[in-house]
């Protein structure tokens, strides 16, 4: 009975045991991590409110905005990749054909629209002038020139449109009706530049006119390196021109003409003129004062090339008196009425005048000239080959094609000959008519 008794209270020791055991299994597969996630989600929120609060309206106001444009962004994406998919899948697939590029990103359009604008800002920052250029003729064009654009590029395009020969001579010139000067382009120089310096009221002309100084001394470089010489220049061969060119202009740096010689100077606020020994030298102009030597420690600047232009003069003897009408200035490109910095000089004849005017641009220019005038022979001879082939192909007699209809019948029938009224003779006649009576019937 007693080992009856202990093994029931054995047996209900251990069930107690198990009942412990089973309750400290649940209590720890219960979920813990309620209250820690209230708690942080009640932190969380607390402190989006107050950052909420802390923003102004406009900032709120963007945030939202910016909240649904990219909301939106992400539907029409969506919407975009379900057609794609969709339109994919009824067409099936297609082997022959490359595979399509995927759809731009947003940020690459966006960064092509931003180098469209920044392309469409720097073209509106070019500076542009709308010009007319007078004809040797009368008439007139409107050309509209930018800050990019060279004399070379405006010559190009008036060659396009008055269809000339495009000769190297054909120049830009501009015109000072105040101050009666005139002064050519320089085909590198860039034309907006120089019209830029004009005042708003101005009477200046830009015309367009053949001139044969313009690149003379490349023509006849025997003239202008050769002037000392008592050889008849004109008898210069080709060959001889070709090897001064060479030795002069394609060498590390440009020669200037060894030209010197008595010039006629206009004082500065005088109106006589007076004879003066001048050289021409690369960086300017350097005259013999009274009493000197031509040596280079006697020498005196007259004037350097760096920042003046030289001008061509009209009828300087009626307006200032000079001793003749071979004239020429120097001045700034802004001087555009009469003024004390301008330089006035004065030759003997038209031969010199050429000598000066023609060596200053070799010193103030140097390579660039000669380059113009390479540049402008090759344009030339292209167009002279074209205009060649275009007329060998119109004296090529067309072969003749025989056209004929549905019925075999020339469609174009040659024409009838020419027939001369003056050679045209009486037809013969059918018959001949018998003899006269008085023919047949002999004298008794």
């Amino acid at each position: 009975m007693d080992k009856m008794e202990d093994i029931d209270a054995m047996f209900s020791d251990l069930l107690g045991e198990m009942d412990l055991l089973t309750q400290s299994i649940g209590d720890e597969m219960e979920p813990t991590i309620h209250a820690p996630l209230q708690r942080n989600y009640s932190i969380g929120f607390k402190d989006m409110n107050e950052s909420l609060n802390e923003l102004e309206d406009n900032d709120l106001d963007a945030l939202m905005a910016d909240l649904e444009t990219k909301q939106q962004a992400l539907f029409t994406s969506r919407t975009v990749y379900n057609d794609l998919v969709q339109s994919t899948m009824d067409q099936g697939p297609t082997p022959l054909e490359a595979p399509r590029p995927l759809q731009t990103s947003e940020p690459q359009v966006k960064a092509d629209k931003v180098k469209l604008a920044l392309e469409k800002l720097k073209e509106a920052k070019v500076k542009k002038l709308i010009v007319k250029v007078w004809m040797s003729d009368g008439s007139s064009k409107n050309l509209m020139v930018d800050e990019r654009q060279t004399v070379r590029d405006v010559l190009d395009n008036l060659f396009e449109k008055t269809h000339c020969d495009s000769s190297v001579d054909w120049s830009l010139c501009e015109t000072n009706p105040e101050l009666q000067t005139e002064r050519g382009f320089e085909d590198h120089e860039h034309l907006v530049e120089p019209l830029s310096a004009w005042p708003r009221d101005t009477q200046n002309q830009m015309c367009f006119v053949s001139r044969p100084q313009k690149y003379v001394i490349f023509k006849e470089p025997q003239i202008y390196y050769m002037w000392k010489k008592d050889k008849c220049l004109s008898e210069i061969k080709n060959r001889e021109k070709e090897l001064l060119l060479q030795e002069n202009f394609e060498g590390h740096s440009v020669k200037v003409p060894d030209l010197e010689g008595l010039l006629y100077l206009k004082e500065d606020g005088k109106k006589a003129w007076k004879r003066r020994y001048f050289l021409l030298r690369a960086s300017g102009i350097y005259c013999v004062p009274k009493g000197k030597s031509k040596s280079s420690s006697d020498l005196s600047c007259f004037i350097h090339f760096d920042n003046v232009n030289i001008y061509t003069t009209n009828d300087y003897r009626q307006k200032y008196k000079a001793p003749t009408d071979f004239c020429f200035i120097l001045k700034h490109p802004r001087i555009q009425k009469e003024s004390e910095y301008i330089k006035f000089l004065c030759c003997e004849d038209e031969h010199t005048l050429s000598l000066w005017v023609n060596s200053i641009r070799i010193a103030k220019y140097g390579s660039s000239l000669y380059k113009n005038y390479q540049t402008a022979v090759k344009r030339s001879s292209a167009v002279f080959s074209t205009f060649s082939s275009l007329a060998a192909a119109r004296q090529t007699t067309p072969s003749t094609v025989r056209k004929v209809n549905t019925n075999g019948q020339d469609m174009f029938p040659p024409p009838p000959p020419a027939v001369n009224i003056d050679d045209q003779s009486e037809p013969q006649p059918d018959f001949l008519p018998p003899p006269p009576l008085d023919l047949l019937t002999s004298p008794a």
